[in-house]
């Protein structure tokens, strides 16, 4: 069974096709393999509006199963900010580094024991001309004032994980993959697959 991995980013499909890579019976496509796949508008107001319309476009326009996700980080001294809108917090174009720089500017003023936040991601399934199935994940932190470390993409050198004393980006892929929010949301993810692929037999 193929499964299509919706999305461009190379961070992403590391991190999802490492998550996923030990799913029997699966080959797993990135949208490298779609060149003209047609760009998702994300102007959902949650994770998970987003990661369906990616899922079912997708689905319907490659006609293979399709797996997307929506991911973000919420700060509670922003009121959740920037929230769905994490990749484009500093314009469309900006870069990780961009982003992080404006965020670390917005909380310039905030107390470290104020600096509380979460990365969410929600994870949706779906097959040509079916309804998507979605699944969520949360990853609980605290956003420190400097960057450090770097693996991982987006606000990982900014995000210290509960029960860590080092940011994302210093903890490597090996740990982030099994306490990140993607990894706890593809956890699941990987239940609905084993289903649907023991269907397909």
């Amino acid at each position: 069974m193929k499964l299509v991995l919706a999305t461009q980013n190379q961070g992403k499909v590391r991190e999802i096709g490492e998550l996923l890579k030990d799913q029997n019976g699966i080959e797993l496509l990135s949208l490298r393999s779609y060149p003209n796949a047609p760009d998702i508008v994300e102007d959902g107001k949650t994770y998970e509006e987003n990661a369906i319309k990616k899922a079912s476009v997708l689905a319907e326009y490659t006609g293979h199963l399709t797996i997307a996700d929506d991911s973000g980080l919420a700060v509670d001294a922003l009121d959740g900010a920037p929230g769905v809108h994490s990749a484009r917090y500093a314009g469309e174009n900006a870069s990780d580094a961009d982003r992080i720089v404006k965020l670390l500017d917005a909380l310039q003023d905030v107390p470290d024991v104020r600096r509380s936040g979460r990365f969410i991601c929600a994870v949706a399934i779906a097959e040509p001309l079916d309804q998507a199935q979605v699944v969520r994940g949360v990853c609980e932190g605290r956003i420190i004032r400097t960057p450090r470390g770097t693996a991982g993409f987006g606000y990982d050198p900014i995000f210290v994980p509960m029960g860590y004393d080092k940011t994302f980006a210093e903890l490597g892929d090996e740990i982030k993959n099994q306490i990140s929010h993607r990894a706890k949301a593809l956890d699941e993810a990987r239940k609905l697959l084993s289903q649907m692929n023991s269907m397909k037999f």
